[in-house]
């Protein structure tokens, strides 16, 4: 049985993780008028990665915050101890991580500017696949045939959202072709985020560094590197590409002008920030009060709640081949995380001279994939 303060954790959780892929959508359909008068749709798809960076950011501010007031309670004599961490890293060692997340949540911004947000959140565990693929290849780990099945079943269910996004597209801002386009975006990025899941497991992990830290930094380096780069974005060209009226790879100036003449659209990029930051912490606390698992079930009943509000505000319509594709994916991570019985599938084992190689890896394999989704998902900027 859960505790009351598990169960909070957890509704908290589904609910700002669901927030902030809602709040995300809606401000791409909302519309403003710029600097030079005309009123166009919101399309920044890089100041709205900057504002969850910024999000991300605020994680390491209360971090330190809480860190500072432990150390003023302990200087009256207070001799309850709590465990920050290690405090004797370099915080560069989340510079490649953060470049990951920072070039990843850019492209699936793009993506969801093109694409429904149930198929963006449904798409999203493809990351399940390329990390497992990454990791043989790069941590040498050995996947049991159980968990190649659940990677199957995954990719099944990602093909059939694809599908069903070309067939019963409906959309009335974007054809078939640009919400296709929209969803191999987005699959492009949980490439990259599986190398960023691969690059903290083997540069990160081990490091005894507190998830809360970790995400901060993450954000401090996407929110500057990213924030640095708007700059040259603001000059460069990029024809129909482009969805601001100067027709430049991003026009920060004018989606800030856009978000301070419509206070919908500002409400929907605080929501944005506040929720990534909350979400983080809840995701976070979830993991160590619950499981990896826990959090992976419950990341499914967001992907529900999205679809539905997504449906009642007419964003898209009902598609059964969606339905079907959702089903297909759930059970797939569910086969590969080992919450569903598959008596017929015989484990493979990890072949002793890995064992050997990797002493500090002596566990099952799928147990460490299992690990290496719950780095991903601490250290995500999980949209």
């Amino acid at each position: 049985m859960w505790t009351t303060y598990q169960l909070l954790l957890a509704i908290g959780m589904v609910i700002t993780g669901s927030i902030n892929t809602l709040a995300t959508k809606w401000a791409d359909k909302l519309s403003a008028v710029g600097p030079n008068g005309v009123y166009h749709q919101f399309d920044h798809p890089f100041l709205q990665a900057v504002g969850m960076f910024i999000g991300e950011f605020s994680c390491l501010i209360v971090f330190q915050l809480w860190r500072a007031y432990w150390k003023y309670k302990q200087s009256k004599g207070d001799t309850t101890e709590v465990n920050f961490g290690n405090q004797n890293f370099s915080p560069v060692l989340f510079l490649a991580p953060a470049a990951c997340d920072m070039t990843a949540t850019s492209l699936m911004y793009i993506g969801l500017n093109y694409t429904y947000a149930s198929s963006f959140q449904m798409l999203r565990g493809a990351i399940i696949v390329f990390t497992a693929l990454l990791s043989v290849a790069f941590l040498r780990r050995s996947i049991q045939r159980k968990a190649w099945f659940g990677i199957f079943l995954v990719v099944v269910g990602l093909a059939l959202v694809g599908i069903s996004d070309i067939v019963f597209s409906q959309d009335s801002t974007h054809g078939p072709n640009a919400i296709l386009t929209g969803d191999l975006i987005i699959l492009v990025a949980q490439i990259i985020q599986a190398v960023q899941v691969v690059v903290e497991e083997k540069f990160v992990n081990g490091k005894d560094i507190h998830p809360l830290q970790a995400v901060g930094w993450e954000g401090f380096f996407g929110m500057t590197i990213l924030g640095i780069l708007l700059i040259p974005m603001y000059y460069i060209p990029a024809g129909d590409f482009s969805g601001n009226p100067r027709g430049v790879l991003e026009d920060a100036l004018d989606g800030l002008y856009q978000i301070g003449q419509n206070g919908t659209l500002a409400l929907a990029q605080i929501g944005s920030i506040c929720s990534i930051a909350f979400f983080n912490f809840f995701g976070i606390s979830v993991t160590k009060e619950l499981s990896a698992t826990t959090r992976m079930v419950l990341d499914s009943i967001r992907t529900l709640i999205i679809w539905a509000v997504s449906l009642i505000a007419k964003w898209e319509n009902f598609q059964y081949l969606q339905v079907i594709g959702f089903l297909v994916l759930l059970c797939g991570t569910a086969v590969y995380n080992n919450l569903i019985p598959t008596p017929c599938i015989k484990s493979s084992t990890t072949p002793k001279a890995l064992v050997n190689e990797y002493d500090a890896d002596k566990v099952d394999e799928n147990t460490s994939l299992l690990h290496d989704q719950k780095i991903g998902n601490e250290f995500e900027d999980d949209i």
